[in-house]
């Protein structure tokens, strides 16, 4: 049944990216306006919530929202799924995304994204990527956006440790915000491609890390505060939080 499920959520899925070429075009023949885009592109996202919820059966939750503050603050996030970069553009209203490149590869949909606009680096070019990151991030903290930020680089599983990559720490120092740490579990029901699995995803908005913190001790706190709700799902067990 699942896998059932699975098949007929991917089958969703490209139907309803297919609708959003027609607005493709409109934006494109009107110079591409940037809040219409991003508008849409939280309508696609919100379909694809809609679609995993009465498809699949795999809902969420937020614990903690209180955390996030009313002004633009960098957010740093354990990644393990796709669900994660889709659903913070509906949780995070106007956030500016790190992604990587290949996310843009997506037809249809990476051409809304690289225009909504998010923050888009060449990983495979490490002082380029980082100095669009910087720039482009104080770009958007400018315009009234948050940040928001998958240190980790890639996705990882549930018991996998976290460990942050170069980069975060320096976005960190330059852009001068609170940062609130989210933990997700959606690795649990999404692992990859499109095999998903009924339950609940949890995101829970840590506490706020001030700036100005030495480099070595926002990476400690951080990672620490992340992996202490890893550790309490780990122990948990994947039965805990299935629907």
């Amino acid at each position: 049944m699942a896998h059932a499920r699975s098949l007929l959520f991917a089958a969703y899925w490209a139907a309803w990216t297919t609708l959003f070429l027609v607005p493709l075009v409109i934006f494109l023949l009107s110079g591409s306006p940037q809040r219409p885009i991003r508008r849409a592109t939280r309508l696609w996202a919100r379909g694809i919530l809609f679609g995993l919820r009465r498809i699949v059966g795999l809902r969420y939750v937020e614990e903690g929202r209180q955390h996030l503050p009313d002004e633009p603050c960098l957010i740093v996030a354990n990644h393990q799924s796709t669900w994660e970069t889709l659903a913070f553009l509906v949780l995070v209203p106007d956030v500016a995304i790190v992604a990587k490149r290949e996310l843009l590869a997506i037809p249809v949909v990476g051409w809304f994204l690289r225009r909504s606009p998010m923050i888009v680096i060449d990983r495979g070019n490490g002082t380029q990527a980082l100095r669009t990151m910087i720039d482009e991030g104080r770009a958007a903290v400018a315009a009234g956006r948050s940040v928001l930020i998958f240190p980790e680089g890639t996705r990882g599983g549930i018991a996998a440790p976290l460990r942050f990559k170069r980069g975060v720490e320096l976005l960190y120092g330059r852009l001068g915000l609170p940062v609130v740490p989210v933990a997700v579990n959606s690795g649990l029901f999404w692992p990859g491609g499109m095999a998903t699995r009924a339950g609940t995803v949890v995101v829970s908005y840590l506490a706020a890390v001030a700036p100005g913190l030495p480099a070595a001790e926002f990476l400690r706190g951080t990672e620490a505060a992340i992996d202490r709700e890893l550790d309490r799902w780990r122990s948990a067990g994947l039965d805990a939080t299935a629907a």
